[in-house]
């Protein structure tokens, strides 16, 4: 079990949202941390503490705006810390590269794989074919409907058929390195983890997996161990002190 980092970026600032209630209509959110400080000093900030593996995610489309802005903060990041974040956020086949080449060490992808409801292997192949699938992580956020979680993408608010599964993550790890999943149901709220989520990924752990939503202390993570059976690495954003909230980012590095 690793801890991943994470930079969120909203309307060209680093933030902390409740995923839920992100809206692509007026850029909206709600907050429940805006930092006066740009995504570059977080960047350095993980690096000199040797936190590698962290997510860099532009919440704002390409049609927005903003999200040059955004861009522009996720851009200076990863120039910040060259090879040792990934990020995400719009990615396609035609603008992995660029990412790649400002210093990513992944790219996190999820609408542009997952069209219309389906998977789409003929992006997944065109992906792979643009930057190696040793570069990219499958973003499986998931929320539950029914008994079951299904994987929705366009920042959380479009619900495909797919499951996320024990199948679906043996089929698609044949085209990434990586998975991270949030339990978008939970993400911002800091009322504690997904346990059924977190079980799943556990089940599996055939390759790094990163789970991210609810976190709100060390008891958490405790028992994202425990459901995860040591396989799944944690990501934490609210619930940090540097993003204003209770749980020292140490404390955490000192229970993994």
């Amino acid at each position: 079990m690793r801890f991943r980092p994470c930079i969120d970026i909203h309307n060209g600032k680093v933030k902390q949202i409740v995923g839920s209630s992100l809206k692509d209509a007026g850029d909206s959110a709600s907050e429940n941390y805006v930092s006066e400080k740009g995504a570059e000093f977080y960047a350095r900030m993980y690096k000199e503490l040797g936190l590698s593996g962290g997510h860099i995610i532009l919440l704002n489309p390409a049609g927005s705006p903003y999200y040059e802005m955004t861009k522009e903060q996720a851009i200076r990041a990863l120039m910040a810390a060259p090879s040792s974040l990934q990020v995400g956020g719009g990615i396609t086949n035609e603008n992995a590269k660029e990412f790649i080449e400002a210093g990513a060490s992944h790219v996190i992808v999820t609408s542009f794989v997952f069209k219309n409801g389906k998977i789409s292997y003929t992006n997944l192949k065109k992906l792979v074919k643009a930057v190696g699938k040793e570069r990219i992580v499958l973003d499986l956020s998931c929320k539950k409907q029914g008994d079951d979680y299904y994987i929705v993408t366009d920042r959380w608010q479009k619900f495909t058929d797919v499951k996320l599964s024990l199948e679906t993550m043996d089929e698609l790890s044949e085209y990434c390195d990586e998975f991270l999943v949030h339990a978008a149901d939970v993400e911002g709220l800091q009322n504690g983890i997904e346990d059924s989520v977190a079980r799943i990924l556990g089940s599996w752990g055939k390759k790094p997996v990163t789970y991210a939503g609810g976190v709100k202390s060390i008891e958490d993570i405790e028992k994202l161990k425990k459901l995860g059976k040591g396989k799944v690495d944690v990501t934490v954003g609210s619930a940090l002190d540097i993003f204003g909230g209770k749980l020292a980012m140490k404390d955490i590095i000192k229970a993994i």
